[in-house]
C-alpha cells in the first residue's frame, strides 16, 4: 500500500510556507476561508492564463486583506497606466467586502517553478504536441537553471491510447523524505479530447539548514 503525502504540506512550518498567513477567531474562520478561495479563483479565472502566474499568497492584518501575486508577465497585472490592477483591486474591494491591497511580484526564474512548468507541460499536451519531447525539455530546461533534481510524472489517456498509464520521468535527486530538502510541488491537469491527463511536478532546488554552524560544530564533535 502506498504512503503518500503533499510535499508542500510535509514541509510545512520548516522548509515551506503558508500560502495563506493570518489569525482569527474560530467562529468566522469558515469566512474567512470562502474570501479566500473566492480570491484566488477571481484572480485564477482573470489573469491566471494571461500573466504566468505562479503563487498567490494571501496575508490578514485587522480589516485589511494584502494579496500577493507572483507572476512572470507583471505588465499584463499592472495594465497601461496601472488600469488593470486598479479595476482589479476594485472588483476585489466588492467582492469580499473590505479592503484589498494588491502587491506584484516578478517570478525570476521561471524554470524552476513547479506550477509554472506544470501549466506549460499542460498546454502543450492539449496543443497535441508529444509529451515525452515536452517532458524531457522541461527537464534539461529545470537542470540548467540551478535545479538539483526533476521529478515529472504524467498519467492519463496518453496519446489517446485506451487504457490509461502513467509515466514517470527523473533527472538528478528528488529526495523527498528529507525535511531539510526545498522541494517545489505542484499539479496540474491538461483538458484533452481524449480525456483529462494528469500531470505532477517536483523540483529539488537545495536543502536549507536553520542554524548551520551548529550543525557544523555537531558533525565535528
Amino acid at each position: 500500500m502506498g504512503q503518500k503525502v503533499n510535499p508542500n504540506g510535509f514541509r510545512l512550518g520548516g522548509v515551506a510556507e503558508w500560502k495563506s498567513n493570518w489569525f482569527i477567531n474560530k467562529k468566522v474562520l469558515s469566512k474567512e476561508l470562502i474570501e479566500d478561495r473566492k480570491i484566488r479563483k477571481y484572480l485564477g479565472a482573470r489573469i491566471s492564463s494571461r500573466a504566468n502566474v505562479a503563487n498567490i499568497n494571501i496575508e490578514r492584518v485587522f480589516d485589511k486583506i494584502f494579496v500577493y501575486i507572483h507572476c512572470v508577465k507583471i505588465g499584463v497585472v499592472l495594465g497601461k497606466n496601472r488600469e488593470e490592477i486598479y479595476s482589479i483591486i476594485s472588483e476585489l474591494k466588492k467582492l469580499v467586502g473590505c479592503d484589498v491591497a494588491l502587491n506584484v511580484v516578478e517570478v525570476k526564474n521561471p524554470d524552476l517553478c513547479a506550477s509554472l512548468l506544470g501549466k506549460y507541460i499542460a498546454s502543450q499536451i492539449q496543443n497535441r504536441m508529444p509529451y515525452k519531447r515536452v517532458v524531457r525539455m522541461c527537464l534539461q530546461r529545470c537542470m540548467k537553471a540551478g535545479a538539483r533534481g526533476v521529478k515529472i510524472k504524467v498519467s492519463g489517456r496518453l496519446n489517446g491510447v485506451d487504457i490509461a498509464r502513467s509515466e514517470t520521468f527523473t533527472e538528478g535527486s528528488v529526495p523527498l523524505h528529507t525535511l531539510r530538502a526545498k522541494i517545489d510541488y505542484a499539479f496540474e491537469i491538461s483538458q484533452t479530447l481524449y480525456g483529462v491527463i494528469g500531470i505532477k511536478v517536483w523540483i529539488f532546488k537545495d536543502e536549507v539548514f536553520k542554524n548551520p554552524k551548529k550543525l557544523e560544530g555537531e558533525s565535528s564533535k
